[in-house]
């Protein structure tokens, strides 16, 4: 998994350099496909089609201000003060590898970078709860910790999830709830951590073109994610670059 996690991180990397104003989300799917092909994967969400929806068009999900999740790349340009949200997700040997980032676009507002700064500390506070013995609601309590004691709001009608072999694994990892809860943790599972973070409700909407959801009050929102193994020696960020693990020991 760390195999198809270094695809992401590069991918997404790739990406961050080439956002700015002017610049079509299309133009940055093609680029990341490009990036998730020339690495030997394979773009884990294009042709995805859970549950009876249409298949997913394209190799990664660009979500501009408002848009939360699963906007797709097009022909919008993308404007100075824009914040984007960029999720990428890898086949690679059988595994895969899921992360995002939020980008600002040019100068943004500072209410924007307060926004994108919480969301990414609640990010990296669930991933220190990714300890062998805690429980899974763990994860979630400190993401909502974070997020509401900064005055913002945490998405609940979308979670992150378990990862392997699929995309999306058992079990929903919430970023909300109390402590102390559902399964203890043990070495080898690897979880998708994603907090959702909207500066005003936690409510949402999904736009007409089926995928894209965006916050119900227009508001905008916030998105980081890594694919965080769980190891006897600590959290391992599967989807960081080496230097930047949490952590040591075996993932997938």
């Amino acid at each position: 998994m760390r195999a198809a996690g270094s695809v992401v991180v590069a991918t997404l990397e790739a990406v961050r350099g080439a956002v700015r104003p002017g610049v079509a989300t299309a133009e940055l799917d093609r680029l990341a496909e490009e990036m998730i092909l020339s690495h030997g994967g394979v773009p884990a969400f294009k042709g995805y089609a859970p549950r009876g929806m249409r298949a997913y068009p394209a190799s990664i999900c660009t979500s501009i201000n408002e848009e939360i999740v699963h906007g797709i790349p097009g022909p919008r340009r993308l404007v100075e003060g824009d914040i984007l949200s960029v999720d990428c997700g890898v086949a690679l040997d059988g595994y895969h590898g899921d992360a995002a980032i939020t980008v600002a676009v040019g100068e943004v507002d500072s209410a924007s970078r307060r926004l994108m700064e919480v969301t990414e500390r609640s990010l990296g506070a669930a991933i220190q709860r990714c300890r062998v013995g805690a429980h899974l609601s763990d994860i979630g309590n400190a993401v909502q910790k974070v997020v509401e004691a900064e005055g913002f709001a945490v998405v609940r009608e979308y979670v992150g999830h378990g990862i392997g072999v699929a995309m999306h694994e058992e079990p929903a990892v919430p970023n909300y709830g109390p402590a102390g809860r559902g399964v203890k943790l043990q070495p080898g599972m690897v979880f998708a951590i994603e907090p959702m973070v909207n500066a005003g409700t936690w409510m949402t909407k999904v736009l007409d073109d089926g995928w894209t959801v965006a916050t119900e009050d227009g508001s905008r929102s916030a998105h980081f994610e890594h694919t965080v193994a769980v190891t006897e020696e600590g959290p391992r960020v599967l989807t960081a670059p080496a230097e930047g693990d949490a952590g040591h020991g075996g993932g997938r």
